[in-house]
């Protein structure tokens, strides 16, 4: 007989809903209340005479349920696939005040000694965004901006001209707004509601690179801050 592992409970005051793991195997177990209603056991399908069945609150098993195992870190290249195979969507939060890949860039020299960089031709992502797009595939952004703005967004806000003509949808959130929703303060990708890729910065702005995830809990989580972003925000200027 293999032992059993708790996982969590939501219980209150003696309530019974937990989950375990049989420790050894691929198995949870779920304790919550018994099903006997005639009218909802007349629905299930394919039931075998050993077999019974539970309810439990769904927050047990969004809080508790066994997730998969974290990855490790990996540069932001070996993710690059991923902006040309997704099916759907692929969606970005962006929180930082500036980053250090534009502080670096000519372009940002060239913006700063007062070019107009709109009349660039376009880039590599460009092209990807542009080809995507003409599929009938979305790439779409947050922006969450500050008042009034820093140096690095008021460098987005000059390349956006770009990112949009080739395609994207890029909104923007005040920080107040980010914070009442309680948004994640991290930056993050995320394709077609399935595969999350989050990036790790430095203290000084850089991109060390990303980790990806389709771990069903923090999916669900990227696509609540997703839908909440996406609907307090605005059309950039």
């Amino acid at each position: 007989m293999h032992a059993l592992r708790f996982l969590g409970t939501t219980s209150e005051e003696g309530d019974c809903p937990t989950l375990y793991e049989v420790e050894g195997t691929d198995q949870i177990l779920v304790q919550g209340d018994r099903v006997t209603a005639p009218e909802q056991l007349a629905e299930l399908r394919h039931v075998k005479e050993h077999e019974t069945f539970v309810t439990v609150p769904r927050d047990l098993l969004a809080r508790f349920a066994p997730r998969t195992e974290p990855r490790e870190m990996i540069p932001f290249a070996e993710a690059a696939h991923l902006f040309r195979e997704f099916r759907h969507t692929a969606w970005r939060l962006e929180t930082r005040r500036g980053y250090a890949t534009d502080r670096r860039s000519e372009k940002w020299a060239r913006w700063q000694g007062g070019e107009d960089i709109t009349a660039d031709p376009p880039s590599a992502w460009h092209e990807n965004v542009s080809a995507a797009v003409a599929e009938g595939r979305r790439f779409e952004r947050v922006r969450v901006v500050d008042s009034p703005l820093t140096e690095g967004q008021r460098f987005l806000l000059a390349t956006r001209a770009a990112n949009t003509a080739a395609g994207e949808d890029i909104r923007i959130l005040a920080r107040s707004e980010a914070d009442r929703l309680d948004l994640p303060d991290s930056d993050f990708w995320l394709f077609d509601s399935r595969i999350l890729a989050r990036f790790v910065f430095d203290d000084e702005d850089t991109t060390l690179g990303v980790v990806l995830s389709e771990d069903p809990a923090e999916i669900a989580a990227a696509c609540q801050a997703r839908d909440a972003a996406w609907h307090h925000a605005i059309l950039s200027p």
